[in-house]
């Protein structure tokens, strides 16, 4: 597929979520040729260990490369109005992508406005969701906030900026219910530094709720928190860990007041995964209507049943970043993946 791109660039990414050796990475261009535009290109291999796979996904398709040339496409949210939005947080811009069209430039600058100082490794926004408004909220790494965007207006709103009056980290990841309460995670791989950076003025990296009156509740600490997601009762939170000394995804149950009721219980573990060398940590991760999560991890995005086992993988040759169902170009289900430098897709065989 003729992709067009900007001659690479002297940068680095993270090699934690990478789960390699850091590499060098392309600069993003403002607007990418897509799948329509030439012959389409494949990536990567669909992995069986169990025959239920074959109702989540036909296991002999490959992934479809729809872009590429980002240093680290992240947080994609599909909109219902029809299309898909991405980020590339250390570049500080928001894309999108119709599906049968071309991937475009949505929104500059995606996160932190203004000069962005050496502290600030991604400037950008990260995950993204859609609230029960229509908004779109998402976790923006740079200005330190989650924050809501009017699709229609274009105007912005910051949610919450502050914990105990304390700016956070670089929020990462977030979820909503559908009542409204919002999820979300603050690690601190927004910062050139990390834990060290003198940037840091809440001592955790936590996991948060954003109720909706308002009030805001520390769940849990972790050394490197990052995807999640809810279970299709909203009973369940799942929580997934970049973290090479415990790479796993995490499940919280739930209570009426939306807080977990006791500790977490390791849902499904990466560390088989990441001992044989395969690229990623646990990332982002998505949960389907019948309970099948979509965790990205080492080696690609594991399908898990809603009980935690491993059905199979869906492999693209590099760390996947983050992953969200969606509209396919023939109008079914597909699986969107931000893996690395690219903007990837399979055909599903579930139900949007």
């Amino acid at each position: 597929m003729a992709i067009r791109v900007t001659p690479p660039v002297a940068a680095t990414r993270r090699a934690l979520l990478a789960g390699m050796a850091a590499l060098p990475l392309a600069a993003c261009a403002s607007r990418m040729a897509g799948p329509s535009s030439s012959a389409a290109q494949y990536v990567g291999s669909v992995i069986q260990y169990d025959p239920a796979l074959s109702r989540i996904i036909d296991p002999s398709v490959r992934p479809e490369v729809l872009a590429t040339g980002y240093s680290w496409a992240e947080g994609p949210v599909w909109v219902p109005a029809g299309y898909l939005l991405f980020n590339d947080p250390s570049n500080n811009v928001m894309y999108r992508y119709v599906p049968g069209g071309e991937v475009e430039e949505f929104r500059r600058p995606s996160g932190l406005a203004g000069t962005v100082p050496p502290e600030i490794r991604e400037a950008g926004a990260n995950g993204m969701a859609i609230d029960p408004a229509g908004r779109l909220v998402f976790a923006d790494s740079g200005t330190r906030a989650i924050a809501a965007l009017d699709l229609d207006t274009m105007r912005r709103t910051e949610l919450v900026e502050t914990y105990q009056g304390k700016r956070f980290n670089s929020p990462n990841d977030l979820t909503i219910t559908r009542g409204g309460r919002i999820y979300f995670t603050d690690p601190p791989y927004g910062f050139a530094d990390a834990d060290n950076s003198p940037l840091r003025e809440v001592n955790q990296n936590g996991l948060y709720l954003h109720d909706t009156d308002g009030s805001l509740y520390l769940l849990d600490q972790h050394r490197r928190p990052n995807g999640v997601a809810l279970s299709p009762d909203e009973r369940t939170l799942y929580l997934a860990l970049s973290d090479e000394q415990r790479p796993a995804v995490l499940a919280y149950t739930l209570g009426d007041n939306g807080r977990p009721v006791g500790p977490p219980r390791v849902f499904h573990d990466m560390q088989a995964q990441f001992d044989a060398g395969l690229p990623g940590l646990p990332d982002g991760l998505k949960v389907d209507k019948t309970g099948h999560v979509f965790a990205t991890g080492p080696g690609g995005v594991h399908i898990l049943s809603p009980t935690g086992q491993l059905l199979g993988m869906i492999s693209t040759g590099t760390a996947v970043a983050n992953c969200v169902i969606g509209r396919g170009d023939t109008g079914g289900a597909a699986l969107y993946m931000t893996a690395h430098t690219m903007l990837a897709r399979v055909p599903l065989r579930i139900e949007l």
